[in-house]
């Protein structure tokens, strides 16, 4: 699909690689820019339309997809981290239960209640922010790699349902990145402006994939390695 004249709907829009992909799509000529966050008012990108949304709330969710029956490209970018290991008791499982509520069921719902608009719209596309973690995991985000790989098969599934109605569905794989997300992480970190681009010119490309950057390129083509990554020490 094209960016140019393009309506898009990018969730968590308020900061970060979301911000980014909402300034990212108006640079590429998108006609309209909806900028979801759970606070509207924390979204001041000039031009964007605010919209309140929790990804884990079905009702907001429904009525932003009723407000945006204009959409072409959805970005499902909304997500969250809370570090934990898999053997910290009950808090551990709770940190999986929030990470997944809005890493994977947050985007599945998004993508449920959209599909209707994209499909009466010309079919339009889907992105869906991932993360090398899908693929591998690190000591203390277990939790969160488990919501990633599963989002990463929910990916793969909406892509074999929505071939039907021209729906194309773009994943984007990614490490570290200048966020708030990674503020801890003293280590080289990717530009969101710079993923936000690289992502919208795969979706513009038709790719199923992005592999946004190196670390992330070489954990998936090691993964049919003898030892792979994830199986690591």
């Amino acid at each position: 699909m094209k960016l140019e004249n393009a309506v898009v709907f990018v969730t968590g829009a308020n900061r970060g690689l979301g911000r980014a992909f909402a300034e990212a799509a108006r640079a590429a000529g998108a006609r309209k820019v909806y900028a979801a966050a759970r606070d509207p008012a924390s979204v001041d990108l000039a031009g964007a339309v605010p919209v309140a949304l929790d990804v884990t709330d079905a009702a907001q969710v429904r009525a932003a997809a009723e407000r945006a029956g204009d959409v072409t490209l959805l970005i499902n970018n909304a997500g969250i981290l809370r570090p934990a290991g898999l053997l910290d008791g009950e808090a551990s499982i709770e940190s999986a239960r929030a990470e997944l509520e809005t890493n994977y069921f947050g985007p599945w719902r998004v993508a449920q209640a959209f599909a209707p608009a994209l499909k009466a719209n010309g079919g339009g596309a889907i992105v869906n922010v991932l993360s090398v973690l899908s693929w591998l995991t690190v000591p203390g985000f277990a939790p969160y790699s488990a919501s990633k790989a599963a989002a990463w098969q929910l990916s793969n599934g909406l892509r074999n349902e929505l071939q039907a109605q021209g729906t194309q569905v773009t994943s984007l794989h990614v490490g570290y990145m200048d966020t708030d997300m990674a503020s801890g992480y003293d280590g080289e970190k990717s530009s969101p402006a710079e993923i936000a681009r690289l992502t919208l010119a795969g979706v513009e490309a038709g790719q199923a994939e992005v592999l946004a950057d190196a670390i992330t390129q070489q954990v998936k083509q090691g993964l049919s390695a003898a030892k792979p990554p994830y199986a690591a020490a």
